[in-house]
């Protein structure tokens, strides 16, 4: 089995909690990103740096992670990509997307994309954080034990 991560946009512990269940559970992370970056260093991971672009890194992912492999990525419509393909897919902040719920994930993306354009909210995410942290190691344990079940059986 193997994790993505669309590096770029990662936080440093959500990458650091994939590299630990990697060690232990034995699967390999394939870190994508448009520009170099540090590599843990274990045998395990691996870094894909893509010519830069916009959506090359997405690009990369969907045409290379496949069904029974994960995600990890803070952009809805990649997500959306990925989730139409059958592959599963994670926010850093331990929300999963799936096919019941890309749809609102979509219509909010797409909503506080135009309020910010209007000037009406401003800002992004707020700080990753304990919270954060807890609730994507959480997630990470539930799919990543539900897709080395598929790939047993």
């Amino acid at each position: 089995m193997r994790v993505w991560i669309d590096a770029d946009a990662c936080p440093k512990p959500a990458k650091d909690q994939v590299v630990k269940f990697a060690l232990k559970r034995r699967f390999e992370v394939l870190l994508v990103a448009g520009q170099a970056q540090v590599k843990p260093a274990y045998s395990c991971v691996r870094l894909i740096v893509v010519p830069s672009g916009p959506d090359a890194a997405d690009d990369y992912l969907v045409e290379h992670a496949q069904p029974g492999e994960l995600v990890i990525c803070s952009d809805v419509p990649l997500a959306d990509r990925l989730v139409k393909k059958g592959v599963a897919a994670l926010d850093p902040r331990g929300r999963e997307f799936d096919e019941r719920n890309m749809g609102d994930k979509l219509a909010v993306r797409n909503l506080f994309t135009e309020l910010r354009e209007l000037g009406q909210v401003g800002g992004g995410q707020p700080p990753y954080g304990e919270r954060d942290k807890q609730a994507f190691a959480n997630s990470l344990d539930r799919i990543l034990t539900r897709l080395q079940r598929h790939t047993e059986t």
